[in-house]
């Protein structure tokens, strides 16, 4: 991503702005589930803020930035605090990839309108930046859902298991970062994780997002 700073600077600044938002409504969604489940370390921690600085990892965002992968700051909940720790666990997991999709919606509803309806100045910048602020949320709630360790798949996956089926399932948390980087990891022309999420995010995009932009 890095490489369009130099070659469409408005492009670069309209995707930074769409990571911060992206990462910031994610973290908050998990923080502000845990706290409705009944646990109140987000609160103690200063999460339950759509203040960016809360939410944003330093490395992760220049990652992103950089190479167009990276992470924000893991939002910490004390399960002993839930009611069904598993179950509730999961729920804190799927919130943050659910408000990406609403996110992706939201933008996807303005655009639409905007092809119909003609605003001057506000139609311009909706084609401008919805495209790349959709196309950022898909691909931050796609590759979230992913059942490995530390992405949101891995819990969720935990939580809909029955109890003997997620025991063995978070045994193999041990491996996560391992099975992360090999997804990561070019092999050939792409990556794993690319040959993956590409194809969901190609159709996604067809329904986001109008064929003509």
């Amino acid at each position: 991503m890095i490489t369009t700073l130099f070659t469409n600077p408005l492009q670069f600044f309209l995707g930074a702005i769409s990571i911060v938002i992206a990462i910031t409504v994610h973290e908050w969604a998990h923080a502000k589930t845990a706290d409705y489940l009944g646990d109140p370390t987000p609160e103690m921690q200063g999460r339950l803020t759509l203040n960016p600085r809360a939410h944003l990892d330093l490395y992760g965002t220049l990652f992103l930035l950089i190479i167009g992968f990276g992470w924000g700051k893991p939002v910490q909940f004390d399960p002993f605090n839930l009611k069904n720790p598993r179950r509730d666990a999961a729920l804190i997991s799927v919130a943050g990839p659910v408000s990406n999709f609403i996110l992706a919606t939201a933008g996807s509803i303005i655009l639409y309108f905007f092809t119909f309806v003609s605003v001057p100045v506000i139609t311009t910048v909706s084609f401008i930046f919805l495209p790349s602020f959709i196309a950022m949320n898909l691909l931050l709630g796609v590759f979230n859902l992913l059942p490995v360790h530390p992405l949101d798949g891995f819990k969720i996956v935990g939580g809909i298991l029955n109890k003997d089926q997620a025991h063995e399932w978070y045994k193999l948390e041990r491996y996560g970062m391992l099975f992360l980087l090999m997804l990561i990891i070019p092999f050939g022309n792409q990556s794993m994780l690319e040959s993956i999420i590409q194809p969901v995010l190609g159709f996604l995009y067809t329904f986001f997002i109008p064929a003509f932009l």
